[in-house]
């Protein structure tokens, strides 16, 4: 509760609660203020002295500001700020991420989106009580299981209560935070938690007790924290537990570990028949077993996270267990105190690596337990409640930032000392997908607009350097025949801004900064975003889904085919290579016959635009170097063939056309160097609208244009090798320097023309 007076008038009262109320008379009587059916609980208010006007409230769902008294108020879907209790997630391409949260419901979100950027257009409603646990079918995705006990069927919106009982009488005890949970290995089998464990095999339809009782304490010392406190308490601090942790095992269908918030650990090994306590001896009355995580390779084997906060002990503390709970060994070296435990998980893919979360930070170990070490790189601080691994990703649910998604964990699972003893190291990249970054094809949103960012496109490479390289770094790419697909070095020069923005009226936050390899010493994260090198392009354009901070300049390169390939770094004279095998989009279900006509089309296209583009920057040369000669050579036969090559030379050259509208009937023209390298552009956007093969009018034009290329490189090779050195003798003779078809330009051919914008 938070109470604020006006400063400038002393008979107005506010009171910030579930409701925020406002006194007009001194606090005589109160009218309801802000909040919503539910309660939103606000907790603190704050009024400017300067602007009364002014108010600034605080609320479990984030922060809200009135500018004018309180009439209206700013949004809190602006922060990320949402207090998560638990994360799971599904089977979906891409993954969705699900989680309930304090007084603002729960929700699931995608973990990419199609549209560049992670916004409330990712983001639902899936109808689950705001606390505790979510639970995904993993025979079918859309139904999930929720806290106090719920199926919802995402598609329509249905919410069904299935709980063991219907109307809570007292035959069992609950609290908030409940364990809802599948088998790993029964995927049709769901446990739920109170005081006794439930288990069902149809759905929550029916229910059966799979535990004793009670597997809570029955009697126990009050803890002397609790102080006065107990006094006041009508149960004197004698106050029962109920299940709070539950982990069926990765190895044995019948064995299931179990916890409470009281501070018990039991296990059956037959499916619930019979329990046996295996409580570690260092866990005291009121310790909360808040994380049981079963081993993935040994069935004997589980971690505890156990939170103490309630005994006033904000250390951490973690169990380890290697038979059965016999033995257990307390793990926590190296996680400095100060925030209580939360969480502790297992990946599932290298034994011996843990994640751990605290009440301020997440950690790694890569030895079992033993010794950790900080992971939290931009992590924000807070309470992080649960962690979930997902794939080749590690996400954390955050009890006041909402959730983080630590993307492509595999160097952690590939750190080795080899790796330590290494010059340089170049890490196996996980399996890229053939992701399209962004289709949106309209207006983007504002760059204001609240948005989560996307994974990186492609793949993602990984690479360790002891010390920084003397020479330039340099990464390649070859497909399975050994070709070359795409270079990169740390030697790369990024395309200046100032540049960019001469060239392109936007403004320079919406372009995704050039990515330079890096040869400085440490770990070093490189995104190949699967395409082969862009084409020498008249026009470039940075399209109109624009995603602020991450816009690539079109035109790309053709996009790799799915397949083998292998990524080579090269460091001070060394070569280091790692396959790289690349997938498709799994939902795209073109067949590689079809992909690779696209491919084709693709990169026939790119080998146009470089071609016309080469032979433009010849013929702009010569026509350059004409003018120079004709300005100088007066009248007379000299002059007249100066001019009759320099109108062949223009005739090759043309220009882009305008086709915003397209051309009218009967008006197209007969293609030039610039239209053709125009028009190779447009079939390569053609045939990367979809992941398909090329239409056949597609497959038309672009025969047309190969063969309209052929004719012109025809006509500009016989100028060049007859018509230029015919002129240059009749130079020579005039004192002239002759023509040099391979002298550079003063300036790179553009478009002049306004290309291919839509209106």
């Amino acid at each position: 509760m938070g109470i604020a007076v006006a400063p400038d008038n002393p008979d107005l009262i506010y009171v910030a609660n579930t409701t925020t109320w406002r006194s007009t008379d001194g606090g005589k009587t109160f009218v309801g203020f802000k909040g919503a059916p539910g309660g939103d609980d606000y907790q603190r208010i704050w009024i400017s002295t300067e602007n009364p006007q002014i108010i600034a409230l605080s609320s479990d769902q984030g922060a809200v500001i009135s500018v004018n008294g309180g009439t209206t108020w700013s949004t809190w879907y602006n922060q990320p700020t949402a207090q998560f209790y638990h994360v799971t997630t599904d089977n979906r391409f891409p993954y969705w991420v699900y989680g309930a949260q304090q007084e603002s419901g729960s929700v699931g979100t995608q973990s990419r989106s199609d549209y560049g950027e992670i916004t409330f257009r990712d983001w639902h409603l899936i109808g689950i009580f705001e606390y505790g646990y979510i639970a995904v079918d993993p025979l079918d995705p859309n139904f999930l299981y929720g806290d106090w006990l719920t199926r919802t069927k995402q598609d329509i919106g249905e919410y069904a209560k299935v709980t063991p009982e219907p109307i809570r009488r007292g035959e069992y005890r609950y609290a908030r935070t409940l364990p809802v949970v599948f088998s790993p290995l029964e995927p049709q089998t769901l446990y739920f938690a109170a005081n006794v464990l439930f288990k069902t095999t149809d759905a929550g339809n029916s229910w059966q007790v799979i535990s004793p009782d009670d597997l809570t304490r029955e009697s126990y010392e009050i803890p002397a924290n609790l102080g006065v406190f107990a006094a006041s308490d009508p149960e004197k601090g004698k106050h029962r537990g109920v299940i709070y942790a539950v982990a069926p095992s990765f190895k044995e269908a019948n064995t299931i570990w179990a916890g409470t918030d009281d501070g018990l650990i039991h296990i059956t090994r037959d499916g619930g028949k019979t329990w046996q306590n295996v409580t570690p001896p260092q866990l005291k009355p009121w310790s909360k077993v808040s994380i049981i995580e079963a081993s993935h390779f040994d069935a004997g084997a589980a971690y505890a996270a156990i939170n103490s906060f309630r005994l006033d002990d904000l250390r951490a503390h973690i169990y380890r267990t290697r038979d059965f709970g016999k033995t257990w060994t307390e793990i926590t070296k190296n996680i400095p105190g100060g925030g209580a435990s939360n969480v502790v998980r297992e990946d599932p893919v290298r034994k011996g690596l843990l994640f751990a979360g605290t009440e301020g930070s997440v950690y790694v170990s890569f030895n079992d337990g033993d010794d950790w070490q900080p992971l939290q790189l931009n992590l924000p601080h807070t309470s992080m409640r649960d962690l979930v691994i997902h794939g080749d990703d590690l996400i954390v649910a955050t009890h006041g930032r909402s959730f983080w998604i630590l993307d492509d964990v595999t160097p952690l699972r590939q750190l080795s000392e080899q790796v330590r003893k290494s010059s340089a190291f170049l890490f196996v990249p996980q399996d890229a997908i053939r992701f399209r970054w962004n289709r949106n094809p309209d207006t983007p949103l504002p760059p204001e607009f609240p948005a989560g960012k996307n994974p990186p496109d492609g793949a993602i490479i990984d690479y360790y350097l002891a010390s920084s390289s003397n020479k330039p770094v340099m990464l390649e790419v070859f497909d399975e025949q050994q070709h070359l697909v795409r270079r990169y070095s740390s030697s790369d020069k990024p395309e200046a801004m100032e540049k960019i923005a001469g060239e392109h009226p936007i403004p320079m936050y919406w372009v995704r900064p050039a990515q330079i390899l890096s040869g400085a010493a440490g770990m070093h994260r490189f995104a190949w975003d699967l395409h082969y090198p862009s084409p020498d392009s008249l026009g470039h354009e940075f399209p109109i889904s624009a995603i602020a901070h991450d816009t690539p300049k079109y035109p790309l390169g053709a996009w790799v085919l799915p397949g083998n390939y292998t990524a080579k770094l090269s460091v001070d004279g060394k070569t280091y290579s790692a396959p790289l095998v690349i997938r498709m989009d799994p939902r795209i279900k073109t067949s590689f016959a079809d992909l690779r006509k696209q491919f084709e089309m693709q990169s026939g296209s790119v080998e146009g635009m470089n071609e016309s583009f080469g032979v433009l920057l010849q013929v702009q040369s010569v026509r350059a170097q004409l003018k120079e000669h004709g300005a100088k050579a007066g009248k007379g036969t000299l002059a007249e063939a100066i001019a009759a090559l320099d109108k062949q030379a223009a005739e090759l050259e043309g220009a882009a056309q305008s086709n915003s509208l397209g051309l009218p009937p009967g008006a197209k023209q007969p293609e030039n160097l610039s239209s053709l390298n125009q028009h190779f552009g447009g079939i390569l956007a053609v045939a990367d609208s979809a992941d398909a093969a090329p239409t056949t009018q597609a497959i038309a034009v672009y025969k047309e244009l190969q063969e309209a290329l052929e004719k012109l490189v025809t006509r500009w090779t016989r100028i060049r090798e007859q018509d230029i050195p015919a002129l240059n003798a009749e130079l020579r003779k005039a004192g002239f320097a002759a023509i040099d078809p391979t002298k550079a330009a003063d300036t790179a051919p553009s478009a002049e023309a306004d290309g291919d914008d839509e209106p």
